[in-house]
C-alpha cells in the first residue's frame, strides 16, 4: 500500500469515527522516518484509544502491521506508528498544550 493510500484510509477511519480537527502534515522534506503525520482531536482519553484501535483494525484488514502504539489506556495522547504515516490522537487539552502542528508544519499542509 502506498503512503497516500494509507493516509486516505487513516483519514477515512478517523472521520467515520468522529475524530475532530483532523490535520495532515506532509513532513517528507523534514523527516526521514515518515511521510505524513496526522493529528486529530478526540473527545476523551477513551475516545483517543478507541480511534487508534479502529485505525489498527482497518490497517490490518488491508494487510499491514502497525509498527507500534504508544499511550497507556486513559492517556490523553495516543501515537500510532504506521511507518509512512504516524497518527497522533489527542484530547483537546493535550493538543493545545503540545501544539504539534506548529512544531512540524511545512508549506503545502492539507487540512480537513
Amino acid at each position: 500500500m502506498q503512503s497516500e493510500e494509507l493516509l486516505k484510509l487513516v483519514e477515512s477511519v478517523l472521520d467515520d469515527r468522529k475524530a475532530h480537527q483532523i490535520k495532515v502534515l506532509d513532513v517528507r522534506k523534514k523527516s526521514s522516518f515518515t511521510d505524513y503525520m496526522v493529528v486529530a482531536t478526540a473527545t476523551s482519553a477513551r475516545h483517543a484509544q478507541a480511534l487508534c484501535e479502529y485505525v489498527v483494525e482497518k490497517v490490518k484488514e488491508n494487510g499491514l502491521q502497525p509498527m507500534g502504539v504508544e499511550g497507556q489506556p486513559g492517556s490523553d495522547w495516543v501515537l500510532l506508528d504506521l511507518g509512512d504515516v504516524v497518527v497522533h490522537v489527542m484530547t483537546g487539552q493535550a493538543r493545545e498544550f503540545y501544539q504539534l502542528e506548529k512544531l512540524w508544519s511545512v508549506s503545502g499542509d492539507k487540512e480537513q
